[in-house]
C-alpha cells in the first residue's frame, strides 16, 4: 500500500467511526463519548490535510519550487498538531461546562461496544499507517497514525470509565474521563509540534544518520579530508552538502567520478536524497 492510499484509508475510517460516535454520545448523553467523536473528527480533518499534502509532496521539483515539495509534509503536521490542540480544549471546555450544570447517562452497554469497537478499528489502520510511514519516511503519514494510536488508548480510557460508571452509577466520572481524555490529546498535539517544526526550522538530520554520512566519507581514501556537512529533512527527503578535499594533483576527471560516487553511495544508503559535493584541493581554506 502506497503513501496515498493509506491516507485514504484513514480518512475512510475516521468518517465512519465519527458517525457511530456521535451518534451514541448524543443517544447516551455522555460527554466522554461525543469528546471521542470530537476527537474523531479532528483526525478525519488531519487525515484530510494528510492526504492532499501528500498528493502536493510528491509532486516533482517546479520553476516555483526548485528544491520540490517535500516541505508540504512538515507544513501538515504541524497543521494536524494545531488542530487536535483545539479540539482537546473544546473537549475541557464541554466537560467542564456538564460538571457544573450536572450529567448523566444511559445506554452504557452500547457505548462500550462502540468504543471497543472504535479502539479495534483505529488499532489496526494505525498500524498500517506506520508501517508505511516507516518505509516512506513521510511524516504526514506518521502523524496521521499518532492521532489513530491517541483514539486507540483514548478509546480504551472512555471504555474503562463507562464500565466504571456503570459498577458505581456515579455519573460525574463521564466529564472527568473526558477531561482525561483531553489531556492525552494536548500531550501528542506537543509532541507532533516539536517534530513538525524541527523540520521546519532545518534541523540537522538525527546524530546517528550524520554519523553514517561521515563514515561513508571517511571509507574512501581518495578524500583526505571534509568540511562544512550540512543536513536537513524536507519531508521525506534528506538534503545533504559537503565540501571534500583531494590531493592537489587530482585532475578534474578524477575528482568528478569521485563526487559521483561518494553521492550514490550516500544515496544507498539513505534513499531518497539530494547530494551536493563541493571538491577542493588538499591544503585550500
Amino acid at each position: 500500500m502506497n503513501k496515498q492510499n493509506s491516507a485514504l484509508l484513514s480518512v475512510i475510517s475516521n468518517s465512519v467511526l465519527i458517525v457511530i460516535k456521535l451518534l451514541t454520545g448524543i443517544l447516551m448523553h455522555s460527554v466522554s463519548v461525543i469528546s471521542e467523536a470530537i476527537h474523531s473528527s479532528i483526525d478525519l480533518i488531519a487525515s484530510l490535510i494528510a492526504f492532499l499534502s501528500i498528493r502536493v509532496a510528491v509532486k516533482p521539483a517546479d520553476e516555483d519550487h526548485p528544491f520540490g515539495h517535500s516541505k508540504y509534509e512538515n507544513i501538515s503536521g504541524f497543521v494536524e498538531a494545531i488542530l487536535i490542540f483545539f479540539a482537546a480544549i473544546l473537549i475541557i471546555y464541554e466537560a467542564v461546562r456538564r460538571i457544573v450544570t450536572g450529567t448523566y447517562v444511559e445506554n452504557l452497554g452500547t457505548g462500550i461496544i462502540v468504543m471497543l469497537f472504535a479502539s479495534f478499528v483505529n488499532a489496526v489502520v494505525s498500524y498500517f499507517l506506520f508501517k508505511v510511514s516507516k518505509k516512506e519516511d513521510s511524516i504526514a503519514l506518521r502523524a496521521d497514525a499518532m492521532h489513530l494510536l491517541t483514539d486507540v488508548f483514548t478509546s480504551l480510557g472512555v471504555t474503562i470509565g463507562l464500565v466504571v460508571i456503570k459498577v458505581t452509577k456515579l455519573g460525574i466520572l463521564d466529564p472527568i474521563i473526558a477531561i482525561f481524555v483531553a489531556l492525552l490529546i494536548i500531550k501528542a498535539s506537543i509532541g507532533l509540534t516539536k517534530e513538525a517544526l524541527k523540520d521546519l526550522a532545518d534541523t540537522s538530520l538525527p546524530e546517528k544518520e550524520v554519523k553514517e554520512i561521515e563514515n561513508i566519507i571517511k571509507s574512501n581514501i581518495e578524500i583526505t579530508s571534509f568540511h562544512k556537512l550540512r543536513t536537513r529533512k524536507s519531508g521525506s527527503r534528506r538534503e545533504i552538502d559537503v565540501h571534500l578535499r583531494v590531493d592537489k594533483d587530482y585532475n578534474i576527471v578524477e575528482a568528478h567520478e569521485l563526487s559521483h560516487k561518494v553521492s550514490k553511495q550516500i544515496v544507498d544508503k539513505f534513499p531518497d536524497s539530494h547530494v551536493i559535493i563541493h571538491i577542493e584541493p588538499e591544503g585550500k581554506k
